[in-house]
């Protein structure tokens, strides 16, 4: 059997095992522990234990659960309320401004937890319910939170951009770099079409009800800053070679600790330990799929698969923009069904040769690779932040939770195409100060 057909066995094989509500980690170890002993014999077992814990010594895995906890003490705070209300009192004049401070509160949201789902929930659950009071449309309401939600993945610190960077073995501050003007590019996309529909729809000043002080306008801002400071202070010290990816990330989660205990008073022991559990449970998840992925990365490889594969889209006859144009698709189908970290681990060591091949830049790549796992955290049938959103709000439908996330999905794709024309877009900032 040839590897080409090996390999699209194994993608069978693996959408079938993860269809069936197998968790990801156990799911693509046991793809992979089953596809070597049928094509390598039981001699193969030996390497599993020895594959996998290599995977997991690499040393910049330490950065992962210290941004995991660093989200997760933001997350248990009001930080993401009191961010909603203070950009609400800025922007009440403008039309649409609840969509448009919800959707700000999102990104800066994001960049404090680098989670979707953390953020979907922390915005979602006032600003959802303020808007529909409001007379805003429940599918734009619900849409807005669920697209809003994405940038947590592009905005740095990412999660999604430290997995990729481990897996493609990049930079993770220039990717960090490389998702600032893409991730306010995308937010503004996002504003500029809440702003139309508000319009067209006539809730144009349905929140301009009262008048704010400038008092009022400032007073949560000693709040936010030091917060904002951290995200800053952590992105600085990557890029100016002052500290690893995992000094930073240990610093930025203690100063986060401390300042959720000291400005929001979470410091009862039961809280405290909210945060860890959260924090320990995410990260244990993450490293046991990292671990897995390394292994079926090694089938992949050893079954010859992965050559193969990026042998015979090297061997094509076309333009560079179509292999683009098919890795996208491909990303977009996989996004449907499969989570961001998995496809990240499994699909980087294929796509990786092919990208370098065709002369793409691997950071520029990363960037379009999380605009479009943005888009499958919003696509059924497992869009994850599709959930979150009726999860909070039970009375709207599935339905219509999509019909207003679709329009901010062609936003994304709007994006996407943006960076393909000007690329400068992503890899301006890393250039400019890493040189």
């Amino acid at each position: 059997m040839s590897a080409l057909a090996i390999g699209s066995l194994i993608f069978f094989a693996t959408i079938l095992v993860l269809g069936t509500g197998l968790p990801i980690a156990f799911g693509l170890g046991a793809v992979a522990l089953m596809f070597m002993v049928i094509f390598d014999g039981w001699n193969s077992v030996h390497f599993l234990p020895e594959t996998i814990f290599a995977g997991l010594s690499d040393f910049t895995l330490v950065s992962l659960p210290m941004f995991v906890i660093m989200g997760a003490a933001v997350a248990s705070s009001r930080a993401g309320s009191d961010l909603y209300e203070a950009l609400a009192r800025w922007l009440h004049r403008v039309p649409g401004s609840l969509v448009i401070s919800n959707i700000g509160a999102c990104a800066l949201f994001s960049a404090l937890t680098g989670s979707s789902p953390a953020t979907c929930a922390a915005i979602g659950k006032m600003g959802i319910p303020e808007m529909r009071k409001r007379g805003y449309d429940a599918d734009l309401a619900t849409g807005a939170i669920a697209a809003g939600g994405t940038l947590g993945i592009l905005i740095p610190p990412s999660i999604t951009m430290i997995l990729y960077g481990i897996a493609s073995e990049t930079s993770i501050g220039r990717l960090f770099l490389a998702g600032v003007l893409p991730g306010i590019m995308l937010t503004l996309l996002f504003m500029a079409w809440a702003l139309f529909i508000s319009w067209k729809r006539g809730t144009v000043l349905v929140d301009a009800d009262r008048i704010y002080t400038m008092k009022e306008k400032l007073e949560l801002l000693p709040k936010l800053l030091p917060f904002m400071a951290v995200i800053v202070g952590v992105v600085y010290a990557l890029y100016g070679g002052i500290a690893t990816p995992s000094e930073a990330a240990g610093v930025g989660a203690a100063l986060c600790l401390v300042m959720v205990i000291v400005i929001y008073k979470v410091w009862k022991p039961a809280d405290l330990w909210h945060i860890l559990r959260d924090g320990l449970r995410e990260s244990g998840m993450l490293l046991l799929i990292i671990g897995t992925s390394i292994l079926f990365g090694y089938m992949m490889s050893s079954l010859q698969v992965t050559q193969s594969v990026a042998e015979a889209i090297g061997a094509m006859q076309v333009n560079r923009w179509v292999i683009m144009a098919a890795i996208n698709l491909l990303l977009l189908v996989a996004g449907m069904f499969l989570p961001p970290a998995a496809i990240i681990l499994m699909t980087t060591p294929i796509l990786m040769p092919v990208i370098t091949s065709a002369g793409f830049d691997p950071i520029w790549f990363g960037v379009i690779l999380t605009i479009n796992m943005e888009l499958g955290l919003i696509t059924p049938p497992v869009g994850l932040n599709l959930f979150v959103i009726n999860g909070i709000t039970p009375d709207v439908r599935l339905p219509t939770i999509l019909k207003g996330a679709f329009p901010f999905m062609l936003c994304m794709v709007v994006a996407i195409l943006l960076l393909c024309v000007f690329p400068e877009i992503a890899t301006w900032l890393p250039k400019a100060l890493m040189g």
